[in-house]
């Protein structure tokens, strides 16, 4: 059997923790950040979980990670 592909758009915004959950970062920091709170943009550049219900469809994408 061949080897999968690794997604590598995937790749590039998943990881691992130490436990095997998948992280991701937050979404809305890129621009307009000026109308932005301090606290929410702050609050923003700290990673999150990806959820239950999409961690197995980001694990098809990511089939070695």
């Amino acid at each position: 059997m061949p080897k999968m592909k690794t997604h590598s758009g995937a790749a590039k915004r998943f990881s691992r923790t130490g436990t095997g959950k998948l992280k991701r970062n937050k979404s809305n920091r890129q621009h307009i950040l000026t109308k932005k709170r301090t606290k929410r943009k702050r609050q923003l550049r700290q990673h999150d979980l990806v959820s239950s219900d999409d961690a197995s469809r980001v694990r098809r994408l990511l089939p070695y990670l």
